[in-house]
Formats: structure tokens, C-alpha cells, sequence
């Protein structure tokens, strides 16, 4: 094995942080949060455990970072003009993330973890709600268009429609269609625009 804490990589880290977050994740996705180590990852990419626990002292703390800055469950942001757009083109997004194989054992992994263990549990609402601040452009775009009100809580959205894909996915484990996305959508938006007509009426 090898040691690479010589050169920090970007963010901080060793230089072949990127092979150890792979590892990290190859082997939750394979085993779960509660067979995940630390020695088992070194081993997998390779690395002297010592260099893993100078820079991660625990599993908890190395998923964290491997989550939120692999690049494995991100996506591009979209900016289609309307929300109705961008809430579709996300969905179609997290839609098919899932269906990589390799990606939702990643994802069913870690919510099963969260079910389970504290630190899991901090850990994904972390990852969520990472992932909520960097789809804010789209909502503060919506809010400018006069799609949104300014108070509305974007998180209902966010949740609402993840939920949906998660359930149908994950849980259900039943196909879904290249409308679906926009199916949920729509109805959100019958929602969100209840919502915004409550909003706009004087109080009594």
C-alpha cells in the first residue's frame, strides 16, 4: 500500500481522496453502514489506513465527505425558464440516478443506514439539505417570476417530489414511466398554486 498525504487535494484531503470516496462508497453500497470500515476501505484503494484516519478520524466523517463531494449522486442544475420546467427536468434527474444500479444501492444504503444508526441519520439530512441549498437558484428564479411567493417553503417541493420517485423506485420498486416526472409535477403545481392564491388574500 501506499501513502499519499504529501500533496492535499482540492477542498483538503490527500492527493487520491477521490479513489478513496469511490471505495468508500463501492463498499457501502456492497455491504452497508454497518460492515463499512475504515481498514476496508484503505485496503480497497489502496492507502495506508493511517492516511484515512489523519484527515477522516471516523466512517461517519469519511461517508460525509465522500456523499457530498464524489460527484457520484450529483447533476447538472437546470434552467428551463419556468419551475414547472426545472421541477421536471430535476425529477427526470433524480429519476435516472435511480435507475443506475450502482448509484440506488448508494442511496439504499445510506437511507437504511439513517433508519438505524444517529450519525447515519445526521449524516443523509446533511446530504439533503446540501442538496436543497445548490437547487436554490431554481426557486429564487420561480420567486423573481412571480411563479412562487417569496415566504414559500421550497423544501415542500423538494420533498414532495423525491419522495414520490423514492417511494415509486425504491420502495415499490416498480418502473417508472418518461412521463412520470411530469405527472407529479403537475400536480404539485396545483398545489404550489393554491398555495399562492392563500397567500395573496387579505386576512379576514
Amino acid at each position: 500500500m501506499t501513502d499519499d498525504t504529501r500533496t492535499p487535494g482540492k477542498g483538503g484531503g490527500p492527493r487520491r481522496r477521490g479513489e478513496i470516496f469511490a471505495a468508500c462508497l463501492d463498499l457501502l453500497a456492497a455491504h452497508g453502514y454497518d460492515l463499512l470500515t475504515i481498514e476496508g476501505v484503505a485496503q480497497r484503494a489502496n492507502v495506508n489506513k493511517t492516511t484515512i484516519y489523519r484527515w477522516w478520524p471516523s466512517k461517519s466523517e469519511l461517508l460525509r465527505d465522500a456523499l457530498l463531494n464524489s460527484g457520484l449522486l450529483a447533476f447538472d442544475l437546470p434552467d428551463t425558464g419556468s419551475l414547472a420546467g426545472d421541477l421536471t427536468a430535476l425529477g427526470t434527474r433524480v429519476q435516472d440516478l435511480l435507475a443506475d444500479e450502482h448509484k440506488r444501492a448508494v442511496v439504499e444504503a445510506a437511507l437504511v443506514g439513517a433508519v438505524r444508526h444517529p450519525a447515519m441519520r445526521d449524516l443523509v439530512s446533511s446530504f439533503l439539505e446540501d442538496r436543497l441549498g445548490r437547487h436554490q437558484p431554481i426557486f429564487v428564479r420561480a420567486v423573481a417570476r412571480g411563479e412562487l411567493p417569496a415566504s414559500f417553503d421550497p423544501s415542500l417541493l423538494v420533498d414532495a417530489l423525491a419522495g414520490a420517485l423514492w417511494l415509486r423506485i425504491l420502495v415499490r420498486r416498480r418502473g417508472v414511466t418518461d412521463g412520470f416526472a411530469q405527472q407529479a409535477v403537475a400536480l404539485l403545481m396545483t398545489g404550489v398554486a393554491g398555495a399562492g392564491e392563500a397567500s395573496a388574500d387579505p386576512p379576514a
